[in-house]
């Protein structure tokens, strides 16, 4: 099953965050995507003016809410940035893969 057909499950807390190790399979899975300086998951989008963004936006938003995982969404003119971990643990999940995956299918560039 690929990432992006699974469901995000909502982290509890007292679990640790995954290594870069254990991360790595699951960042292979996905385009485009990275982890920054802050261990968070994050991928900027290119897009023409800002209503394109706007309607991504707008989708990632319905997903976030439909998965009950909620990443931040950056919109300007030109590009869209995307970025996702999780609160609890302040770190790397399963589930922000999944998260970026769903994302990914959503996008209409």
């Amino acid at each position: 099953m690929s990432l992006s057909e699974k469901t995000c499950v909502p982290c509890k807390g007292g679990v640790p965050p995954l290594t870069s190790a254990q991360y790595a399979p699951l960042l292979a899975q996905l385009d485009g995507w990275s982890v920054n300086a802050a261990g968070h998951l994050e991928k900027t989008y290119r897009h023409e003016g800002f209503r394109k963004g706007l309607e991504f936006v707008k989708r990632v938003g319905e997903m976030c809410e439909a998965q009950g995982h909620h990443g931040d969404l950056h919109l300007a003119w030109g590009g869209t940035r995307l970025e996702v971990w999780t609160h609890k643990i302040n770190g790397l999940i399963e589930a922000d893969f999944i998260w970026a995956a769903k994302a990914d299918s959503l996008w209409q560039g």
